[in-house]
C-alpha cells in the first residue's frame, strides 16, 4: 500500500532547509514467501543498533494486536540497509531506485524467497521511537507493522542526502 509522505511539524532545522523535512512512504503489500534466517552477530558493544531497536519497537506494537514477534533476516536486513544507503548516497526518496528496482526485486537480489512483502521507508527521522511514533500514525504504514502474517523482517539506516536520515523496514512472510 503506498501512502502519501507525512511529516511532522518541522524543527528548526527543517524551516532552514525545507527539502529536509522528514518523510514516511509505505511499501505495496506483494504476495511472494519466507524462510526466517539469523541476523549477524551484534556488534561488540552491548548497546542495541537503531536497527535492532526498531525490531524491538515493531514487536512490542505487534504483541499489543496479538501478533507474533518479528525475528530479523539478515537477507532482508541486506536489502533494507542497502537501500537506506542508496537513497542517503544518491539522494533520492523512493521505494524504488533511480535505476528502476523496485523492493521486490532488491529483496529477491539477497535470496529472499517469501511468498508476501511489504516496505516502509522514512527520512529526516532522527531516533528509531520518533520514526517508529511516524509509522504508526500512517494507515499504510501501521498495516505493514501489524500484518500478523508477516513472519521476518530487515531493518536498514543511513545517514546523509537531504533529509540526513534514511529508514527502511522489509517485511516477509
Amino acid at each position: 500500500m503506498k501512502t502519501t509522505p507525512i511529516t511532522p511539524a518541522p524543527t528548526t532545522r527543517a524551516r532552514r532547509a525545507r527539502r529536509a523535512r522528514p518523510a514516511v512512504l509505505a511499501g505495496l503489500t506483494v504476495l511472494l514467501a519466507a524462510a526466517p534466517l539469523a541476523t549477524a552477530a551484534a556488534p561488540a558493544s552491548a548497546a542495541l543498533t537503531y536497527q535492532q531497536q526498531v525490531v524491538q519497537l515493531v514487536n512490542a506494537q505487534r504483541a499489543k494486536v496479538g501478533c507474533r514477534a518479528l525475528v530479523t533476516d539478515a537477507r532482508l536486513a541486506r536489502a533494507a540497509q542497502a537501500h537506506s544507503a542508496d537513497m542517503a548516497r544518491r539522494r533520492y526518496f523512493s521505494h524504488t531506485s533511480p535505476d528502476g528496482r523496485t523492493f521486490v526485486q532488491r529483496i529477491r537480489a539477497q535470496g529472499y524467497p517469501g511468498t508476501r512483502l511489504g516496505e516502509n521507508i522514512a527520512a529526516g527521522y532522527r531516533t528509531p521511537s520518533t520514526v517508529m511514533a511516524a509509522w504508526m500514525k500512517s494507515a499504510g504504514h501501521r498495516a505493514n507493522i501489524l500484518n500478523c502474517r508477516y513472519t521476518a523482517i530487515g531493518v536498514g539506516y543511513a545517514t546523509g542526502g537531504p533529509y540526513g536520515t534514511y529508514w527502511t523496514q522489509d517485511f516477509g512472510g
